[in-house]
């Protein structure tokens, strides 16, 4: 191995997203796919580790860039979601991805003919783009 011949690893994986706090964005139970290590940026939606629970991953929507940390909110209007309002700013070292896609699951025992498959491609498997505009987020709230 040279140094510029590092070895190239996918950095991409699969998590599940459980809760409610990200909908309409992602529901509970959506399978979602996160490029690991990347520049995230105000209005991504990212993978982390729950500042006060480290080995517990959730998903929020990074908001802007505070004391040396993000803000993050869900995009749920549920109030029970914790986020940065319940925890704080999350520390750099705490992101770990941004996630890039969404697909739910094909429903079990639902027979998988290739219209089933096709219709479900169409319906199931999205990206998840960023919020570019969370100026608004932070009025709203």
């Amino acid at each position: 191995m040279t140094d510029q011949g590092r070895e190239q690893r996918v950095p991409f994986g699969v998590a599940e997203v459980g809760g409610l706090s990200m909908v309409p964005t992602l529901l509970h139970g959506d399978q979602v796919l996160v490029h690991y290590g990347v520049q995230l940026r105000p209005g991504d939606v990212a993978v982390l580790r729950h500042p006060l629970q480290q080995d517990l991953l959730i998903v929020k929507r990074l908001i802007e860039r505070r004391d040396g940390g993000w803000w993050v909110l869900g995009d749920s209007s549920v109030e029970s979601a914790q986020d940065s309002r319940d925890y704080g700013v999350v520390p750099d070292e705490l992101l770990l991805g941004r996630v890039r896609a969404r697909y739910r699951p094909i429903t079990p025992g639902r027979q998988r003919s290739l219209g089933v498959v096709l219709s479900w491609l169409a319906s199931s498997v999205r990206p998840v783009l960023a919020d570019r505009d969370v100026s608004r987020r932070l009025r709203a709230r």
